[in-house]
């Protein structure tokens, strides 16, 4: 990564001190199969020059999912989940359900209160 455009057709940057981030990993690898072929994995630990060169605040990359696309943009949090999770047809349901207006400010409220609580729990942040 150094700023160009990624050359697969997405990149997600994870959390690769993370053992549930690496677990979520593997299992969307699994349930993607081919699919999942043409994502490229970026593990943030360490890549704070990286991040920045991307317009990514290393500090919020640790709080939120995010994914790059091959035209270069960057998508965050539930976006980057929905992305993600249209790519896989068993997924594809709930990448519909947590988009929903009515869901998706509950959804996105848990998920940074689970993360904020999960990174304090490691003295992370």
């Amino acid at each position: 990564m150094d700023g160009k455009k990624p050359r697969h057709r997405l990149v997600v940057f994870y959390d690769g001190s993370c053992e549930s981030c690496i677990r979520d990993r593997e299992r969307y690898e699994r349930w993607a199969g081919e699919k999942g072929s043409d994502v490229g994995w970026f593990d943030i630990t360490g890549r704070e020059e990286v991040l920045l060169s991307l317009g990514i605040s290393p500090q919020q990359a640790l709080q939120e999912l995010h994914v790059q696309t091959a035209e270069g943009e960057i998508y965050s949090e539930l976006d980057a989940y929905i992305l993600l999770m249209k790519r896989v047809p068993r997924l594809r349901p709930l990448a519909m359900l947590i988009g929903l207006p009515v869901i998706r400010p509950a959804l996105s409220w848990l998920y940074r209160h689970w993360v904020r609580n999960r990174l304090e729990r490691e003295g992370r942040l």
